[in-house]
């Protein structure tokens, strides 16, 4: 039973809130969420993400095994603290991608197809190109893409703006870079220990790819806000009423980090901030008066 929980532990339950933030705003934005049937599509699809992004974890973890047994906080994870047996999570790395993608197989080919790209990344990430400088954040960035599409490919999309595809990628870059700058200034001289990759980076360099990144996000949400069609009054774009929320979203984050000191991953920083969840929260519900209780065109 210990292993087991081990196992579980290393799928990161806490991180399969990603996979709902980036796999819904398909049926979300297409006016969808009240379908029945493909609400249960996209459910079905978050499923098998979560499995495969278990796996993902679990092999990461083999992987970096030794490096994580250095690493203040990794090194309590199940496999180097030796509450998940090594072949027990071998076993688990064959079987969970391989039962996944013969039900993604079955359900939809697309799907498929989508979580086997998402796999062969993933592992390449995990031997080889977390250690190449940039292509690092830019890999991590895709597997958030990859969530997007697998939301788009279950539904009969029709209304699914690109700016999304941007707005999603721009903001995985921004935490996936966010969260490098906070590992970095946290581990300190002990984050070459343990993430070798940061040989190449300074906190020079993340500051300005935090800036380009930051700017990016918001101005391709803005641009989304103005191209898409959700509602309009007089003339006037009604979805840039939700534009604050998101400025809000990116200053509070970055108040967490250069002024706070917040050391963790974003979703942990997103799991625990009052202030952050409430401009969630506002947005959200923002877009849910717009998209369903307002007249398309309105």
């Amino acid at each position: 039973m210990q292993a087991l929980i081990g196992l579980l532990r290393t799928m990161r339950p806490k991180q399969w809130i990603k996979n709902v933030l980036f796999v819904f705003p398909a049926i979300i934005f297409d006016r969808q969420l009240t379908n029945s049937d493909s609400l249960v599509r996209v459910i079905f699809a978050c499923v098998l993400l979560i499995l495969m992004s278990g796996t993902v974890y679990i092999i990461n973890d083999l992987v970096d095994i030794e490096k994580d047994r250095q690493h203040p906080k990794k090194k309590n994870r199940p496999l180097p603290a030796g509450q998940l047996p090594k072949t027990l999570a071998q076993v688990a790395a064959v079987i969970l991608p391989t039962a996944t993608l013969i039900a993604a197989w079955f359900f939809d080919k697309e799907l498929s197809l989508v979580l086997a790209i998402y796999l062969i990344i993933q592992i390449a990430y995990s031997f080889w190109l977390k250690n190449v400088v940039i292509i690092d954040v830019l890999t991590v960035t895709s597997g958030f893409l990859l969530r997007v599409l697998a939301g788009v490919v279950v539904i009969d999309v029709a209304n699914f703006s690109p700016w999304l595809y941007a707005c999603s990628g721009l903001l995985a870059l921004f935490l996936a870079v966010g969260k490098r700058r906070q590992e970095l200034m946290t581990l300190g001289e002990q984050a070459l220990q343990t993430r070798p990759i940061f040989k190449e980076y300074n906190l020079a360099l993340i500051d300005d790819m935090m800036r380009l990144v930051t700017t990016s996000t918001f101005i391709a949400y803005l641009l989304y806000t103005i191209e898409a069609d959700i509602g309009s009054f007089r003339g006037t774009k009604l979805a840039l009423l939700t534009v604050p929320f998101v400025l809000y979203g990116l200053y509070r984050y970055l108040y967490l980090m250069h002024v706070k000191g917040e050391g963790s991953a974003p979703d942990e920083v997103l799991l625990r901030d009052r202030p952050l969840q409430l401009a969630m929260v506002g947005w959200g519900l923002s877009f849910i008066i717009l998209l369903y209780l307002l007249p398309v065109g309105s």
